[in-house]
């Protein structure tokens, strides 16, 4: 989040009211990348949801959500259903304001419903020059999601899908997000833990 460096201050509100910025403070730097992947695919169960160490079960509860991340966990939950490419190219057209011609170039690059969260800092900055505030929020809490609570193991792109939760800015202050966040990493420990795993 560094990048995009000090937010607008015509987008600050909205940034804080849509819950999520405790998370522009947030980062991991992992100077060892082999040793969490070896750690997580021989200690995570996914039948138990928790690691198995030498003192016990460990796992990852909705309180550590709230207290590390500072998020709620108490609220609406959010459902992300998989999004169809014509689906994305729609969102991002209607909730990005970008043409449907860039947006369906960046899911052709990218091979899915996904964007490329460089692409993202790019609509934020365009947006922010033509004061096209809300929008500028949406790409700018994109990016973000992208790269903390939904990242995922290609680490430069985001699924498109999370999107549809900032369509209502006031609507998006009241979800859950600690929960979002739980379930998703979750989902993503039991694939990254098994032994065909990339």
């Amino acid at each position: 989040m560094t990048k995009f460096g000090r937010l607008a201050l015509e987008i600050e509100g909205l940034v804080t009211a849509s819950g999520l910025s405790p998370l522009i403070a947030c980062s991991l730097d992992t100077s060892d990348r082999g040793l969490m992947s070896t750690f997580f695919m021989e200690r995570w169960h996914k039948k138990t949801s928790s690691f198995h160490l030498s003192v016990g079960e460990v796992t990852i509860t909705l309180d550590d959500m709230a207290s590390l991340l500072y998020l709620s966990i108490i609220g609406v939950f959010h459902s992300f259903e998989q999004l169809h490419v014509d689906d994305a190219v729609d969102m991002l057209v209607e909730l990005l304001e970008v043409s449907t011609a860039e947006a369906r170039a960046e899911t052709i690059q990218c091979h899915g419903s996904y964007v490329r969260l460089s692409w993202l800092q790019d609509v934020y900055q365009t947006k922010i020059d033509a004061c096209h505030w809300i929008v500028a929020v949406r790409a700018y809490l994109l990016h973000m999601l992208g790269c903390t609570l939904f990242a995922n193991k290609s680490t430069t792109h985001v699924h498109v899908v999370f999107l549809n939760a900032l369509r209502d800015l006031m609507q998006s202050g009241t979800y859950a997000w600690g929960a979002a966040a739980l379930v998703h990493m979750y989902d993503n420990l039991n694939e990254v833990s098994k032994s065909t795993a990339r």
